[in-house]
């Protein structure tokens, strides 16, 4: 399939946060869906198997997701889509509040949350798809959420092809950081290259395979 079909598509932009471990565990997502409208409401949300979020989600069984807001600061945006939680605490910055199930979510920047547990998962290759029934919900602010097409327009200069907010997740292929996770997507490493998150040099990194 031509990938530029793609591009047509467009998706809200999401902050979805669960704590595990004794640690607050975040990160920014465009796959997060309603799929039923009776009581309790279902929700579908997908995220990469190398993603922190992923691994702590399919132990916690329950998270609070946050619909970020059109005048939502870029370095919360930032910090939620680029950096990763296994080296740092997400939420230490900023006011963080807890649900009836103990996930984390701010309200900073945010219009609205939605708190579920999950009821059960699919595996999808790199991805596993979690089903969920809403708990409870609230309004966090005026206004609309952003969309992908929104960011990106916005941001079209800054944005790395790995980003959870881009529509294509990721390519074919990369080379894996053994310190914290990180996969970069590409044939081959820059010359120099060091990890953006925590520093380790590219030589250590291994072949990820598509």
């Amino acid at each position: 399939m031509d990938r530029k079909v793609l591009d047509k598509m467009n998706y809200g932009l999401f902050v979805v946060g669960t704590a595990w471990q004794g640690k607050r565990i975040g990160c920014v997502v465009n796959s997060f869906a309603q799929v039923t409208s009776n009581m309790p409401q279902k929700f579908t949300i997908t995220l990469n198997r190398d993603n922190e979020t992923c691994k702590a989600l399919l132990e916690s069984r329950s998270f609070a997701v946050t619909l970020i807001g059109k005048d939502c600061p870029k370095t919360l945006i930032d910090l939620f889509g680029y950096k990763s939680s296994r080296v740092s605490d997400k939420y230490t910055d900023y006011e963080t509040f807890t649900d009836s199930m103990g996930n984390p979510f701010i309200k900073e920047g945010m219009v609205a949350r939605v708190s579920c547990k999950v009821v059960d998962t699919m595996d999808v290759g790199r991805y596993v798809l979690f089903l969920c029934d809403s708990v409870d919900g609230e309004l966090l602010g005026e206004g609309r959420m952003l969309t992908a097409d929104e960011y990106l327009g916005k941001n079209k200069s800054s944005t790395p092809p790995t980003a959870t907010v881009y529509r294509t997740l990721e390519e074919v292929g990369g080379w894996v950081c053994p310190w914290c996770g990180f996969v970069y997507y590409g044939e081959k490493l820059p010359d120099g290259y060091v990890c953006p998150l925590c520093g380790c040099p590219g030589d250590k990194f291994t072949r990820k395979e598509g």
